[in-house]
């Protein structure tokens, strides 16, 4: 049974995107898709660290799920992908970690800074992998497909 445990970290993934979305110009009529695989994208980061899993690793599986999903809207709906992936992505960026980073710099906490500031240069770096292993996959099965159907 679907509980509101379930479907709350779908709406709050889902209301930032699309106030990115409004912010971003997206076409009206991909507002909601947009807005939907950014809830999606939050959603599989909370369940990811839910289970006290590593934020990295979360963070990554988000960004490929929102980048398959993004593609698979920019082929049904013709429209480019940056479309959905860009507002989609935005709850996932680790914002509250470069906040932290900063906040033990000033502080003078150095080594609590270093820590803090390691892991948010890693999500952001997990989110862009997640994004750009998903692209490639896409486009290695396309060229193969290309390949069988042209001969």
């Amino acid at each position: 049974m679907i509980s509101w445990e379930m479907i709350m970290p779908l709406i709050m993934g889902f209301a930032p995107t699309l106030g990115f979305c409004l912010l971003f110009h997206v076409p009206a009529n991909h507002i909601v898709p947009a807005a939907l695989i950014g809830g999606l994208g939050w959603a599989a980061y909370e369940l990811w660290t839910s289970t006290g899993s590593n934020k990295v690793i979360g963070c990554f599986l988000a960004a490929c799920l929102v980048g398959l999903l993004s593609d698979i809207c920019a082929r049904t709906l013709k429209e480019t992908s940056t479309v959905f992936s860009i507002p989609g992505i935005m709850p996932l960026v680790p914002g509250a970690g470069m906040f932290y980073t900063m906040m033990e710099l000033i502080k003078s906490d150095f080594s609590q800074a270093a820590t803090q500031g390691s892991e948010t240069i890693f999500m952001a770096g997990a989110i862009a992998l997640g994004l750009m292993v998903v692209g490639s996959v896409i486009r290695i099965i396309i060229t193969i497909k290309r390949k069988i159907y042209s001969t």
